[in-house]
């Protein structure tokens, strides 16, 4: 069973950063796809970034691009999201998902069905 838990989430002022962290346990860091998505109150789930199985390839959402970076280290089976220059509608539940089937394309993984198992998110609080 994989499990993923998130940590670093709070609360922070318009301009500033935070560094999310998600702890994989359970399966290999190298063999899955690693998503960070979030969740704003009355939105729907959506796609921040992801990093691929090596960690050589990113995608980030374009309102994100330049902000924020996906990072992982293989070895600690561990990622991360570095959020700076936070804005207030950045405020939202953070997830990390993981896509750990064989089949899963870094293609497919701006999708959320491409994800098999999620944690259960850090909330993020951006101030103006």
């Amino acid at each position: 069973q994989v499990q993923l838990v998130e940590s670093g989430g709070g609360m922070v002022q318009a301009g500033g950063s935070l560094r999310l962290s998600c702890a994989v346990s359970g399966r290999t860091s190298s063999t899955y796809i690693l998503g960070w998505f979030r969740q704003a109150p009355g939105k729907e789930r959506e796609l921040v970034a992801v990093i691929s199985r090596s960690g050589a390839f990113t995608y980030y959402r374009d309102s994100e691009k330049g902000r924020f970076t996906i990072s992982r280290d293989i070895a600690k089976n561990m990622a991360y999201l570095q959020m700076n220059s936070l804005k207030p509608e950045d405020t939202a539940i953070y997830f990390c998902a993981a896509a750990t089937r064989s089949t899963a394309q870094f293609r497919r993984a701006r999708e959320s069905r491409e994800y098999d198992y999620w944690g259960q998110g850090t909330q993020v609080t951006v101030s103006s």
